[in-house]
């Protein structure tokens, strides 16, 4: 059962939803990389002074559980694919992963455009029926956050139209992902803290 393979913290502070065994294959075939996965969100907080400040090309949200992630081995990737057609090679590049490591796909939606979801989703379908992800990881936003970007007078920069988690489990019921096993985690409003803007 997936919530047996999370620990309190996680099963407390996010909400997670399972297709197709992500967890079981994860602990068993990939435990180094289902530790990391488990020590960023028990080390991640959401600071108010994140929500409060926007602009930038990367959220800190996005560079906190980048950092720490590369710092254990994970990789920005991109995979160079194609398709040979009469003897033709006709590249067909996928989209770049935030976070990989042995065959572990992480995504992190945290600010963007809810089409961000479906790029994500086709590209974990792609990349596991090409072998090359075995599991699709994608961490993005409750939509009860939407309350605190509102008392923080945000609330037009996380709009309707982007991604949280009510618009992300459609997609994936709708089949967004194919057979790919996938694992979301949603922060939780429990994950903020208070620090100086």
């Amino acid at each position: 059962m997936l919530h047996d393979r999370l620990p309190d913290f996680v099963r407390q502070h996010y909400e997670v939803h399972e297709w197709r065994h992500a967890s079981a294959i994860l602990a068993s075939d990939y435990p180094k990389e289902w530790r990391d996965i488990l020590d960023v969100l028990g080390a991640f907080r959401l600071r108010k002074s994140w929500i409060a400040t926007g602009g930038g090309s990367k959220s800190k949200v996005s560079g906190f559980i980048d950092d720490f992630l590369y710092e254990r081995g994970w990789i920005e990737k991109k995979f160079e694919t194609g398709v040979l057609l009469d003897g033709v090679r006709l590249d067909s590049p996928t989209h770049q992963i935030d976070c990989y490591r042995n065959e572990v796909a992480l995504e992190i939606e945290w600010n963007n455009k809810d089409p961000f979801f479906d790029r994500d989703l086709n590209n974990f379908r792609l990349l596991f029926d090409l072998r090359a992800v075995s599991v699709g990881v994608i961490v993005t936003r409750c939509d009860e956050l939407q309350d605190i970007f509102k008392k923080l007078g945000r609330g037009s920069s996380y709009g309707a139209s982007t991604t949280h988690m009510s618009k992300l489990l459609p997609k994936i019921e709708g089949g967004g992902a194919a057979g790919c096993p996938l694992l979301v985690f949603g922060i939780s409003p429990s994950l903020y803290v208070e620090d100086e803007a």
